[in-house]
C-alpha cells in the first residue's frame, strides 16, 4: 500500500482537515466577511504607506512610487488570498453533550467543549456579518484558560439552533 493510498487527501489542501477530520465547514459567505474585514484594516494602511512614500521622496529626491506599489500590492494579495485560506482551516461538530471547534493550518487548535461546563452562551453579528446574514457563536465555559470559544461564519438561522440546542442540553444537566 502507498502512501498515498492511506491518505488520499493532503492535510495542506484547503478543505482537507474537515474532511478528514469529519467536520462540517463554516458558511463560505464567511470568505467574503473576512475579505471586506480585512480590506478596512489593510487599505488605510496601505494609504498611510503610499503619503509616507509622497512625503520621503520629496526628502531624498528619488522615484516616487515604490513603497506605495508595495503596499498596494501586499494589501491586494493579502485581501485575495488571505481569507478564503483561512475559511477553509474552520470545522465545527456538534455532537451528543459537546461541541468541537478546530482552527488553523500551521498552528491548529481543536477545542472540545462539554455541554456541563457552558456557563453561557451568545450569538452575536457584527455590521459585516449581518450584511452577509451571518452570525458567530460564543460559548463561555467555567475555568478560566481558554473559557471563551468562538465559532465565525455560520448562518444566523444556524447559530440560533446551536445556542437552543446547548441551552436545552444545560436545563436537561441541571434539572
Amino acid at each position: 500500500m502507498t502512501d498515498t493510498a492511506a491518505h488520499p487527501t493532503d492535510p495542506f489542501e484547503p478543505g482537507a482537515i474537515n474532511a478528514i477530520e469529519g467536520l462540517d465547514p463554516v458558511d463560505p459567505a464567511f470568505t467574503h466577511v473576512l475579505r471586506v474585514t480585512t480590506a478596512l484594516n489593510l487599505i488605510p494602511l496601505a494609504i498611510g504607506a503610499s503619503v509616507f512614500d509622497w512625503l520621503l521622496i520629496r526628502h531624498i529626491e528619488g522615484p516616487y512610487g515604490p513603497t506605495t506599489m508595495l503596499a498596494w500590492i501586499a494589501a491586494i494579495v493579502m485581501i485575495v488570498t488571505f481569507p478564503s485560506r483561512r475559511v477553509s482551516r474552520w470545522g465545527y461538530k456538534i455532537g451528543e453533550g459537546q461541541l468541537r471547534v478546530a482552527r488553523g493550518w500551521l498552528f491548529r487548535t481543536d477545542t472540545i467543549v462539554p455541554f456541563v461546563r457552558v456557563q453561557h452562551i451568545d450569538v452575536g453579528q457584527g455590521p459585516v456579518e449581518r450584511w452577509f446574514g451571518l452570525s458567530h457563536l460564543i460559548v463561555h465555559t467555567s475555568g478560566t484558560h481558554n473559557s471563551t470559544v468562538t465559532l465565525p461564519g455560520l448562518p444566523a438561522d444556524l447559530a440560533a439552533a446551536m445556542r437552543e440546542t446547548i441551552r436545552r442540553h444545560i436545563q436537561t444537566d441541571f434539572a
